[in-house]
Formats: C-alpha cells, structure tokens, sequence
C-alpha cells in the first residue's frame, strides 16, 4: 500500500494555536513503529503545480496564496497565518492525494497521510483548509482521461462544505457526508447526500446510519474512484466533535466503508481529516485504527 506524506514541509504557527500540526509527523512514525507500514511504503508528497488547482480555485484566490496578499479576513476564516512554509505545505498535501489517486487505480487503494481538506472552497480557504486535495485530484484523474466519475465518502464530523460547493451540479461526483448537524460549519452546503446527525451520536446510531445508506450512494454514483474522508473527529475524545464514537465504532465505521469498496473492486483513496482529541495520543491511534483496518481488507 503505498502511503503519501509531507510532514518534512513546516508550517510555521504561533504558540497555542489549537491546530495538531504535529500529528501528521507522530502519525507516521506511529505507523512505523508499529509494523502497521514498511518504510518501503511510505513515498513523499511532491508539492501539486499551480496550473492544477486552476483546476478547482480562482486565480484571484491563488494569486493572493503565492504572494501572501489575502486579506485579514481571509487569514482569520483560514485559520492560519500565511507563510511562505503555508503554501508549501498545502501544495504538498495536494500533491499527496493526486499521487495516492493515481497509485490507487494502479493498485487498489493507497493513501495521503494529510489531506481531506474539505472546507476549502475554490474562491477562498476556511476551517484550516487552503486548497481542496480531493477536489483537485479528481479534476486532475478526468483530465487525464483516468476516470470518468467518482464518489466522495466524507465521514469526517464536519461537513465537506467546499466539496460539495465545488461539485453541486455536476453528475460526475457523487459526494456523500455524515456530519454533526449542528457542528461547524453553521451554513451547510448541499451533498448529493448529506445526513446530519445530533450532537452525542454514539456508535450503534452512527453505524446504522452509514450501513443504510453507503450501498445506495456507491450504487448511484457507479464511480471509478472511491474517496475516503477519514476523519476522526467524531470519536468521543475529540474537543470539537461533540459525538460519542468509540475507538471500536471507528473501526467499524472504516470497515464498512473499506468493505464496501473492496467487494465491488472499487479503488479507494485514504485521507485524514479532523482529529483534535487531547491527548493526542486518542485522535493517533483513531488514524491508525483505520490504516490497520484498511490493510486487513485489502489484504
């Protein structure tokens, strides 16, 4: 399986920013560590060329990312300050998630240890997302011919508002998100399917919803490419996620979803998403729950 990652690019934050940085380098390691990847597995993100996301975003957004001119507005819905090491990174988590897309199709599934930034719209950055990789690794795959349609599992907590923004009306992306329905972000946009759950969702609630509707969605979106949010902010742990997932209800979540995939011989890319539990140690072992989970189906 190979496993995209672009912790080695440093975002530069100011001291008590609640943003987890530094999981994406622990988690990683953890992997590692573990035995759950081979270092053999583990490929870094080659930051995504500016001509790609025109794909997705404006120039004018772009233009004010290269050149560190977006206004104090955006930098506050943003959530990050701007730097140079911003830019950079974002570029590579995109690029991660393009290059863990193609080597799915190539083989089966693989992943992008950053990535399912989710809230970023094409005109603007918000929830700390700069560029939307999911969005931009399937206009990439169509240009290039290497799928036609695909379908976007967000189980993350938070709704995929700019995924879904990016491709309402468009036939070609089925976008599918379980999210708290009274959790940012406040003004929803429209999925193709969205459900929002109530603020305490446990697991028994949470695993009947995604089992009802997960075989309609990937039966309607007859996709090429099945992209997985794997947020773990809905575990009961998470400070912002105010749902009550168990660390075994995640791993049923992700088996559901990985099943699902696997039995129709459907390729699956792997993001994360949010994980804000404190300790860290609960939203780390969450991601690596659902690695484990993935190379036992896909075995």
């Amino acid at each position: 399986m190979r496993v995209f990652h672009c912790d080695q690019y440093v975002l530069p934050l100011p001291p008590g920013h609640r943003f987890p940085m530094e999981k994406y380098r622990l988690l990683r390691e953890l992997l590692l560590e573990r035995g759950v990847l081979p270092p053999s597995s583990l490929t870094p993100s080659v930051p995504i060329e500016r001509e790609d996301l025109e794909r997705v975003h404006t120039t004018r957004y772009l233009d004010a990312l290269w050149t560190g001119t977006l206004s104090e507005a955006e930098v506050r819905r943003l959530g990050f300050p701007w730097s140079e090491g911003l830019l950079q990174r974002s570029r590579a988590s995109v690029g991660g998630t393009v290059g863990a897309a193609q080597s799915a199709l190539e083989e089966g599934i693989a992943g992008n240890l950053a990535g399912g930034t989710h809230h970023a719209f094409p005109d603007h950055g918000e929830g700390y997302c700069v560029f939307n990789d999911i969005a931009v690794a399937i206009r990439v795959l169509q240009a290039q011919k290497r799928i036609q349609r695909a379908v976007v599992v967000d189980l993350d907590v938070h709704q995929g508002n700019g995924t879904a923004a990016v491709f309402e009306g468009d036939d070609s992306v089925f976008t599918f998100s379980i999210h708290g329905e009274h959790n940012f972000p406040f003004r929803k946009q429209r999925s193709r399917r969205d459900v929002g759950l109530p603020d305490g969702t446990g697991d028994s609630a949470y695993l009947d919803v995604l089992s009802t509707h997960l075989p309609e969605v990937l039966e309607a979106a007859s996709a090429d490419l099945l992209f997985y949010q794997a947020g773990v902010d809905p575990l009961a742990e998470d400070t912002l996620g105010r749902m009550s997932l168990t660390h075994a209800g995640m791993r049923e979540r992700d088996r559901l979803v990985l099943e699902a995939a696997w039995h129709r011989g459907l390729p699956l890319v792997l993001t994360l998403g949010g994980g804000y539990a404190k300790p860290i140690t609960a939203t780390l072992e969450a991601h690596v729950g659902t690695y484990e989970m993935a190379l036992s189906v896909f075995r």
